[in-house]
């Protein structure tokens, strides 16, 4: 079982294990297990698998933990191309910026989880027409199947 909440200066993504990705939120840095993975390459440490590649002067961050692909979006403003959709594939959980441009990349990416940070969350969440409360941490079970994209506002 997945968890992320808010600790520290940023988003946390724990896997069953308790081993984390880190992301602060303010800096845009990204830490996996207090191993620094802001630079293009591949990453594995302990047992999560990471991806970071660089598109248009822009991090993209890609995990596998506990089976599932987890995806860090830190800008809304880089062209959507081919070639940066295939980086992400299939993903179950999407971190992305909360923007209303935001909005465009998740339309693209189709995760199954989505969960928008920083100030404007909000309108984020309003544009996809999610009105649920603001939560301080949330779960995800082993099944992700269906069509159905679930929102989580954390605060």
């Amino acid at each position: 079982m997945i968890q992320i909440s808010y600790k520290w200066s940023g988003l946390c993504v724990d896997n069953s294990d308790k081993k984390q990705i880190h992301f602060d939120t303010r800096s845009q840095q990204v830490l996996l297990e207090g191993f620094d993975v802001n630079y293009p390459g591949e990453y594995e440490k302990a047992g999560i698998l990471s991806e970071v590649k660089e598109y248009q002067d822009t991090l993209f961050y890609k995990f596998l933990t506990d089976g599932k692909h987890v995806a860090i979006v830190t800008s809304d403003s880089f062209e959507i191309k081919e070639d940066i959709l295939k980086f992400f594939g299939d993903i179950d959980i999407l971190v992305i910026t909360g923007t209303k441009q935001a909005v465009k990349v998740f339309e693209n990416i189709e995760a199954k989880v989505v969960v928008p940070y920083g100030e404007g969350k909000d309108i984020f969440l309003n544009t996809v027409w999610f009105g649920g409360e603001e939560v301080k941490n949330h779960k995800i079970g082993a099944d992700l199947s269906g069509d159905t994209t679930e929102f989580v506002n954390l605060g």
